[in-house]
């Protein structure tokens, strides 16, 4: 992990804030993507402050020059870029019939467009390093569908499926692919669904199960920590006390 130089998506809150505390306390280098600046200016003064490197640029992922630039500008600074996380996420819940399409469109825009710039930004540095890792953060709903979560599952599905056909295209570049499939975890993601009565239940079960982001983190920490020649390719893991 030391000086690693790691690129963090939505690292403003929730698990790319909790990723990014913890790597930067092993010793990795942090270069912070969000679009609320103000957020992500105060996390890397933290860590700044607390003897570790970070620098924030504000990114929204639905902006394929953006992102470029993120990863531009920590290969700038830094000489490389040796991990991403492409984190970056929403989860609306509604039912098909109520025809949420700018959801839909939003979900397709920062879920999957994200985690391909994202890759896209990143891919020719660690071609020519022959190193990299590329994490995509997908979710429980990557592997299960339930009525009210569809467009999302679908979403996270595809950062699987993108993941997977990735994984076998880097091959001879030496590139690590992991993807990390959290259930509820306790972050701002259950306040991106509006409809009152989806909210109301998604509120309710993250209160009653969720647990701390920090169990990210750790998974993280624990995929790029591996030896060079071993590739964590997909971690799926919910609270003890979630059911599905």
């Amino acid at each position: 992990m030391k000086n690693k130089v790691i690129v963090i998506t939505g690292a403003s809150s929730g698990l790319g804030e909790a990723a990014a505390r913890l790597l930067s306390e092993e010793g990795a280098i942090v270069i912070l993507g969000a679009r609320r600046a103000d957020r992500i200016q105060s996390l890397a003064q933290e860590i700044i402050s607390k003897g570790g490197q970070a620098l924030a640029i504000e990114t929204d992922v639905t902006n394929a020059d953006q992102v470029k630039h993120l990863v531009d500008e920590a290969v700038n600074t830094f000489g490389r870029v040796d991990v991403i996380i492409n984190n970056a996420g929403l989860m609306p819940q509604s039912s098909l019939d109520r025809l949420k399409i700018k959801e839909w469109d939003q979900m397709i825009d920062v879920n999957i467009k994200g985690v391909l710039y994202g890759i896209a930004a990143v891919l020719p540095y660690m071609q020519a390093q022959k190193s990299g890792h590329i994490i995509n953060v997908s979710s429980v709903a990557g592997h299960k569908v339930r009525a009210g979560g569809v467009v999302y599952s679908a979403t996270k599905h595809a950062v699987r499926v993108i993941s997977e056909g990735l994984r076998q295209e880097v091959k001879p570049y030496n590139i690590r692919t992991t993807i990390i499939s959290p259930g509820a975890v306790d972050t701002e993601l259950p306040q991106s669904v509006v409809e009152p009565d989806f909210a109301a239940n998604i509120q309710k079960f993250y209160q009653d199960v969720a647990i701390p982001a920090d169990s990210f983190a750790r998974i993280v920490a624990f995929a790029i920590n591996q030896p060079e020649d071993v590739d964590i390719n997909e971690v799926l893991y919910r609270p003890t006390k979630q059911e599905y």
